[in-house]
């Protein structure tokens, strides 16, 4: 018996070796069959029964069935599953209990139970839960898909839905932290200079209630100005290591979503004791530099100070008054101020551009939502010379703060960019020679040539060649070493200037703090903390996304019934479609190739090149400009549909 045993797994392991195979993830689709993409660009068919033994974004070892031509696979062994952790819909149906992953390409309905420590009375029909998969079908000993319910987001009819399933999804914290309410200010060691007198001045939207960044600028007789920057400063009340100062770590940044905010600080801290409220003595650390004629940066002193903002000007209203409009005025002292910084900021854009990088302004778009959560409406906010003032002299501080850091520590947390990662350098450098752009690697991997390629690149102003461009190119990344930041063109960049809503800032000023005392700095920051503030702010970016995706959904559903036409661009071509942004909004949205004409098999899409042919003839490239109509509006998918307009 125990030879036959062994005979029979021998012929199995044969039959194994000799059965062709393939590794992938598995995409699925609408019409329940899927495809098998395999990392060196393969894909298989995989039939809906197959596909019933396995989720969208589960990574599988298949085996590869012949019919003639055709090929398809059938899933064996899973690799890695593509749900663990998700955010889900329950569904009770006749006392079974059952949830739905709230992903758009994922539609099974999976068995589920409930945790213990949760009361199953509380969770009904139709609530949203966070839940975690414990049975998958292709692991061994399991027979089918089975998850457990770990926590309640939201009730089914919670007006707070779409910010409570997102911050979920994302797993990041649903409230602001609560870190008690005594917060006596610490004696650090400190001398601090008493600048309440100067007129200090803030500028920030309306609404905003956490100000991190005051400033006061005079010309110098001699050319040039001088410019002081205060910034708020909450380590003088968070010691490290405190409760406050390791939530602060583990958030790392304020999420700013569309109608709430949910603060790295405690509350009381971020909008009230450290924020620069005018007429309220704040302590703050400093920066006063020098700017000269041509807008070059010259020398700077860091230091410790008491200020007081003696204005709180709003971006529009100051704006307005620059370029001649609106009735608002500010007090004298501030005005003049406001001329000099004005003057700064040409003067500091025009060295921007001619021995740095400036990026293209792109407006924001606001949400104006009443108190159910509901749009109102969606304003643009263009970048007007109010931000950019703000914007520049942050630029200029940041700049200062990097060069700090480097020469009298040697480490910081810096903000680190590089246009082209360098196993994509070479791809990039055979695509810019297709378009007739022969450069060298040094042109993608170095600062200083890589400034000269991208104003070349710029002056032909093609957007195709930009939006195409963007495929090889790098993200930035949190670390603890300088390094340069090839999108602003600089050889090092570190952010000190937003300590209340980013953890990074916090470490920078405890760093630049024991400079100022001749204390000696802590050993660097670790990489598991520089990653983690990479990820977090991934997270909070994604989080803002799909927020916005479910308002503009609701919002736009009466346009998509009455399949409204907008003006928009395009800024992703895949093998499916295109993804459009809507210029009057800010919504994206996707045309589907069948959208596009009535026979599909006209239409044909070139994915990696970014184009489109319609009956032959090129119709879309990446970066044009066209007018969609909507046509769906899919709440549950957060996604609107569009073709192009007639």
């Amino acid at each position: 018996m125990l030879q036959n045993n062994s005979l029979l797994a021998q012929l199995k392991q044969q039959i194994r070796e000799t059965t062709p195979r393939a590794e992938g993830v598995i995409k699925a689709t609408e019409k329940g069959f899927g495809f098998l993409e395999t990392d060196s660009g393969d894909s298989y068919f995989v039939p809906p029964p197959a596909m019933k033994q396995v989720l969208h974004g589960d990574r599988v070892e298949a085996v590869i069935h012949e019919n003639g031509d055709k090929k398809s696979v059938e899933p064996e062994k899973l690799i890695e599953a593509g749900l663990d952790r998700f955010v889900a819909r329950v569904q009770k149906r006749d006392g079974r209990l059952a949830v739905v992953p709230d992903h758009p390409s994922i539609r099974n309905v999976l068995k589920a139970r409930i945790k213990n420590s949760l009361d199953e009375n509380s969770i009904g029909d139709g609530d949203w839960v966070v839940a975690r998969l414990v049975r998958h079908p292709l692991k061994e000993n399991d027979r089918g898909f089975f998850s457990q319910i770990d926590e309640l987001v939201a009730k089914a009819d919670d007006p707070a839905v779409p910010w409570r399933v997102t911050l979920a999804r994302h797993a990041l914290e649903q409230e602001c932290p609560d870190a008690g309410s005594d917060w006596p200010l610490r004696d650090e060691g400190l001398t601090r200079e008493d600048l309440t007198a100067q007129p200090f001045f803030t500028i920030d939207g309306e609404k905003t209630r956490d100000m991190d960044d005051a400033l006061y600028v005079v010309a110098r007789p001699e050319g040039g100005w001088q410019l002081s920057v205060a910034i708020a400063d909450p380590t003088a009340y968070v010691e490290e290591g405190h409760a406050a100062d390791l939530e602060a770590r583990t958030r790392a940044f304020t999420v700013y979503l569309p109608g709430q905010n949910v603060t790295m600080l405690p509350e009381q801290l971020a909008d009230d004791l450290c924020s620069l409220w005018e007429g309220q003595e704040r302590p703050a650390l400093a920066c006063t530099l020098t700017i000269h004629a041509d807008g070059s940066l010259g020398d700077y002193r860091f230091f410790a100070a008491n200020v007081t903002s003696h204005a709180k000007l709003v971006y529009e209203r100051v704006s307005d008054w620059i370029e001649g409009q609106g009735d608002w005025a500010p007090a004298e002292e501030i005005a003049e101020q406001l001329k000099a910084l004005q003057a700064l900021t040409e003067a500091r854009t025009a060295w921007r551009n001619e021995h740095a990088l400036v990026f293209k302004d792109r407006p924001d778009y606001v949400f104006d939502l009443d108190e159910a959560g509901n749009v109102l409406g969606i304003r643009t906010e263009d970048r007007r010379i109010a931000n950019r003032m703000i914007e520049e002299s942050m630029i200029a501080a940041n700049a200062c703060c990097a060069d700090f850091l480097a020469s009298h520590i040697g480490h910081g947390i810096f903000n680190v960019h590089r246009a082209f990662e360098p196993e994509k350098a070479e791809a990039a450098q055979e695509f810019l020679a297709t378009q007739e752009i022969v450069v060298d690697q040094q042109a993608l991997t170095e600062l200083a040539h890589y400034k000269e390629l991208k104003r070349a690149l710029e002056s032909r102003d093609d957007a195709w060649l930009d939006a195409r461009l963007r495929r090889f190119q790098g993200f930035t990344s949190m670390s603890a070493q300088p390094g340069p930041h090839f999108g602003l063109g600089l050889p090092a960049y570190a952010t000190w200037t937003s300590p209340i809503r980013k953890y990074g800032d916090m470490v920078n000023h405890r760093l630049i703090k024991r400079v100022l005392k001749g204390e000696q700095a802590p050993a660097e920051a670790s990489q598991q903390l520089t990653e983690q503030l990479t990820e977090r702010r991934r997270l909070n970016r994604m989080a803002e996304r799909d927020v916005k995706d479910w308002l503009y959904v609701r919002y736009l559903t009466p346009a998509a019934q009455n399949q409204d036409t907008f003006d928009a661009e395009i800024m992703a071509i895949n093998r499916g479609g295109m993804r459009v942004r809507l210029i009057e909004n800010g919504a994206t949205a996707f045309v589907p190739a069948p959208l596009m004409h009535s026979d599909r098999d006209k239409v044909v899409i070139d994915d990696k090149e970014g184009r489109i042919q319609i009956e032959g003839e090129e119709r879309f490239k990446l970066g044009d400009s066209l007018r969609v109509s909507l046509t769906e509006a899919r709440e549950e998918t957060r996604s609107l549909v569009a073709k192009p307009a007639a």
